[in-house]
């Protein structure tokens, strides 16, 4: 288990990083914001959203493949396996087009005793979007959650939103 944490820490450790930041840290957690703009209407970019397959790192996956992922109407942000699946968020308020929230813990912090609250906030602003993206996460991890896991989730949310900002904008994540 001490090694499959320390793993999938070093694999996050390892992805790209775009316009992220830890914007608050304490021993009990913190949160990552990141914001940007994206050049298509907020239709658009909620549409891509809800469509994690499309734009999420195949590397930040337990299958290995982003194409299992999905958000359905039962408020699952899933992943298939092979012989099981994976719920590593739930949707807990849905506005289209406005606002996504949801409740969970990602990747490595699904070994801890954290959670967190994500929130997807998207605003006309001109012809695009800007879209925020927060990360608060709080509880307990050996080690302490802000110092083991903040910069590793700071730089795969950047990755992710980089992703979904070029998915809209090109039709391609890569």
């Amino acid at each position: 288990m001490k090694l499959a944490i320390s793993a999938a820490a070093a694999a996050l450790a390892i992805a790209g990083a775009a316009n992220a930041a830890v914007t608050d840290r304490s021993p009990a957690g913190f949160q990552v914001t990141l914001t940007t703009q994206v050049a298509a209407p907020p239709a658009k970019v909620w549409d891509a959203v809800m469509r994690p397959y499309r734009w999420w790192s195949s590397g930040h996956t337990w299958s290995g493949d982003a194409k299992n992922l999905s958000m359905d109407g039962d408020g699952c942000f899933c992943e298939k396996l092979k012989r099981g699946a994976v719920r590593h968020m739930t949707i807990v308020y849905a506005e289209e087009d406005t606002q996504l929230r949801l409740f969970g813990a990602l990747g490595p912090l699904q070994f801890t005793g954290a959670s967190g609250h994500m929130a997807f906030v998207l605003k006309p602003e001109g012809q695009g979007t800007t879209l925020t993206l927060t990360y608060n996460v709080g509880g307990y991890a050996k080690g302490g959650l802000a110092e083991t896991f903040a910069a590793p989730v700071d730089q795969v949310l950047g990755e992710q939103l980089a992703r979904l900002k070029k998915s809209v904008e090109t039709g391609k994540p890569d």
